[in-house]
């Protein structure tokens, strides 16, 4: 309603200042609110002279207040979703009333509150997905996506005063969701840390240790890996794949210090986590070292570099993509100064202790590598293509073993945002085709109905 102005600033990839002015005070100025740069503000809407605000200040897994703006201070916040064991992701007004999103083990849960912070009902949401909630703070009706790793993303209808819903649209995808199946498990890292994978296979699989497994994982930046149905695996799940995805620290599942638990001196329990994910496949018989294939993209990219160079045995094939590789220099070029809250810098003694353990270049040693695609774009601005270089040639030189190590330079392109779909196919036809290969798998043929 233009009663406010809001304004933010970073330094870095989380934390921000927060500061605001009134603008029906011509002559007001700005007024901060935080200028450490420590915390994250989310301005939800002003409530007539009020501002509501969902922070992690002083809520690592967040929380919603109204702060008046004569008395801004931390102290005089009054709380109104307090922070819970369950992550506060997101919150939108719908008719007068406070719709929050939480994440609770991945998964999304929605409720509704009055203003005061009062529950006032539960939304009935399927089961092991995540939700994406639209609503407008004078609308009676919102609207909601749902997506799980087997569900094409369907938009729903809902009614706040009935608290109903009703699919508002379904795309039409060739997938027959009713033959597939996900399961969450909990397994223990190395240092006991219980991590979430959900496991997604064709109904009636076998576990005896010879499904070819796809196991992906990310854990930096505070960025949540949720379900989401992915178009691209289809091809490998009705051919019998199994798609598996761990939700390890350094992500943002359980909020700020899940997050912390995998940033500088603590990267590793990142790997260590993945390394687990790993293990677990093949000891319940999901799958075994022979028939594991393990990707991931930019800081993705850097888990699969460090985790092939240090557990070559574990995996059949290795696929990093667009990644942080050196992790000495990375802050040299372009953007990569501002990772350094996750990662910490060389120039820091202690720190680069810690980095040089890890640094999938340094310490690259000969032996016998896992199948290895290594993807990177020409253009890309984001994490330089001289990480993947480098890489590649170096794992090409110390490699042992026959399986082949190659890189996938993709020209005209960058760090993947915005890459057209034409680009998306080809590339993703050159990876199913290198796992298919490597992991022994044979293309089933799908029937086809001629009609006349």
């Amino acid at each position: 309603d233009q009663h406010f102005m809001a304004m933010w600033g970073t330094e870095s990839t989380s934390g921000s200042s927060f500061a605001f002015k009134d603008l029906t005070k011509p002559k007001s100025g700005w007024i901060s609110v935080d200028t450490s740069f420590k915390n994250d503000y989310d301005l939800i809407d002003n409530i007539g002279n009020m501002l509501l605000m969902r922070t992690n200040a002083n809520a690592p897994k967040w929380q919603l207040v109204m702060i008046d703006p004569a008395k801004p201070q931390p102290e005089n916040w009054k709380k109104i979703i307090p922070e819970s064991s369950d992550l506060l992701e997101s919150v939108s007004l719908c008719n007068g009333k406070i719709a929050a999103k939480f994440l609770h083990d991945v998964t999304s849960k929605l409720s509704v509150y009055d203003l005061d912070g009062k529950v006032v009902k539960d939304v009935s949401v399927p089961p092991l997905g995540v939700v994406g909630f639209s609503s407008d703070r004078k609308d009676s009706v919102a609207f909601y996506s749902f997506t799980n790793y087997t569900t094409p993303t369907t938009i729903y209808k809902y009614s706040i005063g009935s608290n109903t819903s009703e699919v508002f649209f379904k795309p039409k995808v060739d997938f027959n969701s009713d033959n597939y199946e996900s399961k969450q498990v909990f397994y223990p890292s190395k240092d006991g840390t219980k991590i979430p994978m959900i496991i997604t296979y064709k109904k009636g699989i076998t576990l005896d240790g010879n499904n070819p497994c796809f196991l992906y994982g990310y854990g930096g930046f505070d960025v949540s890996i949720t379900p989401s149905f992915i178009t691209n695996s289809v091809a490998f799940l009705e051919n019998g794949g199994v798609y598996a995805v761990a939700n390890m620290r350094g992500g943002g599942e359980y909020g700020e210090a899940w997050h912390k638990a995998g940033t500088l001196c603590n990267k590793q329990n990142v790997f260590d986590d993945f390394i687990a994910a790993a293990e677990y496949l093949i000891k319940e018989k999901y799958t075994s070292s022979q028939k594991l294939a393990v990707h991931g993209r930019s800081n993705g990219g850097l888990l699969i570099g460090a985790v092939m160079t240090q557990r070559p045995d574990l995996m059949k094939v290795a696929l990093p993509g667009v990644g942080v590789l050196d992790m000495l220099r990375y802050h040299k070029f372009t953007i990569g100064y501002g990772w350094g809250t996750d990662y910490g810098y060389s120039d820091n003694k202690e720190q680069f202790e810690c980095l040089v353990k890890y640094s999938p270049l340094h310490n690259v040693k000969e032996t016998e590598y896992p199948a290895t695609m290594i993807m990177t774009g020409d253009h890309d601005d984001r994490v330089v293509p001289a990480h993947s270089f480098k890489f590649s040639a170096t794992v090409q030189e110390k490699n042992k073993g026959t399986n082949p190590v190659l890189i996938r330079i993709d020209q005209k392109a960058g760090h993947g945002a915005g890459k057209p779909t034409t680009k998306q196919i080809e590339e993703w036809s050159d990876i199913w085709s290198f796992v298919f290969y490597n992991l022994g798998m044979e293309l089933g043929k799908k029937e086809v109905v001629a009609q006349k």
